[in-house]
């Protein structure tokens, strides 16, 4: 009897460590989910003193209807495509070049990875100055003779473009840290054994290392998509989804809804589809972690047998 309660302490020691992160992750995060996902089939608008009024599936309804909301979710499809794919190949070409065995290398990786340290709003802050019609960009512009320059942030042809290159400047350098993890663990007798075989210079990159690092090439690519998908803090401090809608994303469409307009039931639909589609992404990253792993384990099998 007594070999029995000591072997439930043991077995019930882990969970009362997790109790508190259980509890706090269950207040901040689960409960108000849930109130999020039964918000988004009630009336909950404007006047927030008065209970929800259950209306079943109207919100989704009039989210099929709604012209903005398609505009915006067609802003953050073109943010996926401008940004995941430059995401995915410039850093993989970064983390090559800071990988060499090269004096002062630190330095280099060091300059790389500053943007990423600096905050959202002093970046989109400094970048807005930039593009400012008298910013240095349109100066340099005028200075090699491209007359008045570009409407980087007031124009609809150039204002998530714009918006754009912050997020991909933000993000090359944590992602070039990811691809060196990777490059790290690739080990040098392959390197070495391609180089006895012809394969040097740029041809042993193409035949080692993009293969081999195929498992972090889709891992980035997996999370720029789901970063691009709630991409915020860039649009409300340079263009505020503007001019004419043409830089909203769905984030900032739900904030709109929500803090502006008041219109908590349809912006908490809004959230939910939004949930939806960063949940798909989620799931796909799952799977290829694992073959990651699948792939690294056999590597590493490979590589004591040799």
């Amino acid at each position: 009897m007594q070999k029995d309660l000591i072997l439930n302490k043991r077995h019930l020691t882990p969970y009362l460590f997790l109790l508190p992160a259980l509890l706090v992750l269950g207040l901040s995060v689960f409960w108000p989910a849930l109130q999020a996902f039964y918000l988004s089939f009630t009336q909950y608008e404007y006047d927030l003193t008065q209970a929800p009024k259950w209306i079943g599936l109207a919100n989704f309804q009039r989210l099929w209807a709604d012209a903005v909301f398609w505009r915006t979710l067609g802003n953050t499809l073109l943010y996926l495509l401008g940004v995941v794919p430059i995401l995915v190949v410039v850093p993989l070409f970064l983390a090559v070049l800071v990988n060499q065995k090269l004096r002062g290398i630190s330095w280099f990786r060091a300059s790389f990875y500053t943007p990423v340290v600096i905050s959202m709003v002093v970046a989109g802050i400094a970048w807005k100055w930039l593009y400012a019609e008298t910013g240095l960009f349109n100066q340099l512009l005028k200075q090699l003779g491209f007359g008045a320059g570009i409407p980087w942030l007031t124009s609809p042809d150039w204002a998530i473009f714009s918006v754009m290159a912050v997020t991909v400047w933000k993000g090359l350098g944590y992602y070039m840290v990811i691809y060196l993890a990777g490059l790290q663990s690739i080990p040098a007798e392959l390197y070495e054994a391609a180089a006895i075989d012809g394969s040097d210079g740029y041809l042993k990159h193409w035949d080692i290392t993009v293969p081999l690092m195929r498992p972090y090439l889709v891992l980035v690519a997996v999370i720029s998509a789901i970063s691009a998908t709630k991409v915020f803090e860039e649009v409300y401090i340079m263009t505020q989804g503007g001019p004419r809608n043409s830089s909203k994303t769905v984030v900032y469409y739900l904030y709109e809804q929500a803090f502006s307009d008041l219109e908590m039931s349809y912006a908490c639909t809004i959230g939910l589809v939004l949930f939806l589609v960063i949940l798909g992404l989620s799931i796909l990253n799952l799977k290829l972690s694992q073959e990651r792993d699948r792939q690294a384990s056999t590597l590493s099998t490979v590589t004591k047998g040799d």
